[in-house]
């Protein structure tokens, strides 16, 4: 990845106006971010059960033509870009992403049988590989997977011989002649329709959704089951992993994620709240209780301690897009493991180690229960992941290299550097060095997502969506 071989630190250049208010309600906090698989289209979810869709323009622009802020629905969208060597007024591509379709996904519920109250927050959206000039994706809240299709239409039938123009059925007795209906241009609307409604199947909460390479199938974990199901039957799924103990007391973990292999649609794997990991394989049994690989990490008896069990729990588990290595998030480290080799994961990256000493503050406010997610570039050469104070990590694996970066608002200054920030743990703190004690815990990165095949980074902080993108030569 040139720009970190060559271009550390990176550079970005904010817009010169953000037109937007800081403040926002609940149900605006985004909940997931996922490109689809071209990297055209960029989906968020929000705890509102809102889906926003931005699609990426590709019309051809100047310097000062472009854009800089596209706002949503309560979500606030701030664009930064890599200058680049070109002159100001030199035309190039600038590949703004604008909103392209915004739609309710999932309402509030309550099950009256356990007297239990079901969020609307999306939990995961997940798309399908374009097959037509349509598009369709995955969103999912704690109980109900949908699946929905966004489309466009630009013309309108006219001419009916039963209705008038207004819809109104007509006398047949009025009715002299035949016609014969004709298609008329209107102005593009774009329609998102649910096609199947996946319910029904989960006692627990759903923490997890994947596509299968076939693309027939997919499944849905929750704490302490995976069902796999059929995109064309939603009144059946089948229980491949089934966790649960016969007593609940003896419950000793639970699925934190859950994610299909990219190319072998019998292989998949799942991640426990114990930080192990486990590979099946569905030809072995309708039911893989038994686990073909299982990985786990021998724990450092020096490092234990009190929060060992909680900080050790993986809380995303990511197959490479090669399908050679797994990538998991645990709470201070990123890991990376080889499919051949069960005994050890092949790299460690420590994310924010110096929390370590934070530990007792953070299990008192609930944030060492936060669960990050991580992305691969698209090469596989490169890591992200997020961490507080709105800062998010990446990890060069060729050259070992890492760079902390920043998402705010406030730091982002018209024609600023946006420069990598470092965490000062003790001594003497240097001018450009942020101290461990300010760093503000309610701000946080928790879900990101990179472009398929560019260096093209989406970070969700609150109810704001960076996108950053490389340097354009």
């Amino acid at each position: 990845m040139k720009c970190f071989s060559r271009y550390l630190p990176y550079i970005f250049r904010p817009p010169n106006t953000i037109l937007s208010s800081s403040c926002h309600t609940e149900a605006d906090i985004i909940s997931t971010v996922e490109f689809n698989h071209t990297g055209e289209l960029l989906a968020t979810g929000d705890k509102g059960g809102r889906v926003v869709i931005f699609q990426r323009e590709q019309e051809v622009c100047t310097e000062e033509q472009a854009p800089a802020v596209v706002l949503g629905s309560g979500l606030q969208v701030l664009k930064f870009n890599l200058p680049s060597f070109q002159s100001k007024n030199q035309v190039h591509r600038r590949g703004e992403y604008n909103v392209y379709s915004t739609f309710q996904s999932h309402e509030p519920e309550f099950d009256y049988l356990k007297s239990l109250e079901i969020e609307e927050k999306i939990n995961k959206i997940r798309w399908l590989p374009q097959q037509n000039a349509a598009y369709f994706l995955l969103s999912t809240n704690d109980k109900t997977v949908k699946l929905w299709k966004v489309s466009e239409r630009d013309k309108r039938p006219e001419g009916y011989n039963l209705k008038d123009e207004e819809g109104r059925l007509r006398d047949p007795a009025t009715i002299t002649t035949l016609r014969v209906p004709v298609l008329r241009p209107m102005d593009l609307m774009v329609e998102a329709t649910p096609r199947r409604v996946f319910a029904n199947a989960h006692t627990y909460h759903i923490n997890s959704i994947s596509v299968n390479s076939d693309y027939e199938t997919y499944m849905s974990a929750d704490d302490l089951r995976i069902n796999l199901w059929n995109f064309e039957i939603t009144n059946q799924s089948f229980n491949i992993v089934d966790i649960k103990p016969a007593n609940m007391e003896e419950l000793t973990e639970v699925i934190t994620a859950a994610e299909f292999h990219p190319h072998h649609c019998n292989t998949f794997v799942y991640s426990s709240s114990k930080g192990t990991i486990r590979l099946c394989d569905m030809r072995a049994s309708a039911l893989c209780d038994r686990h073909t690989k299982f990985f786990e990490e021998p724990e450092d008896p020096s490092n234990r301690s009190f929060f060992s069990e909680i900080i050790s729990s993986i809380s995303d588990v990511k197959f490479s897009h090669s399908g050679r290595y797994i990538m998991t998030r645990d709470y201070l480290t990123v890991k990376v493991w080889d499919l051949n080799m069960e005994n050890r994961p092949i790299e460690t990256y420590q994310v924010h180690d110096y929390l370590r000493s934070k530990l007792c503050s953070l299990y008192e406010n609930d944030c060492i229960f936060d669960k990050f997610e991580c992305v691969w570039n698209g090469s596989d050469s490169v890591i992200m992941t997020g961490s507080y104070n709105n800062f998010f990590r990446m990890f060069d694996r060729n050259t070992k290299r890492d760079v902390t970066l920043e998402a705010s608002r406030e730091n982002s200054k018209p024609r600023a550097i946006l420069k990598p920030r470092k965490v000062c743990v003790g001594g003497k703190r240097r001018k450009d060095e942020i101290s461990v004690d300010s760093l503000d815990f309610s701000k946080k990165i928790l879900h990101t997502a990179w472009h398929p095949s560019e260096n093209i980074i989406a970070v969700a902080a609150t109810n704001n969506l960076y996108i950053f993108q490389d340097k354009v030569n």
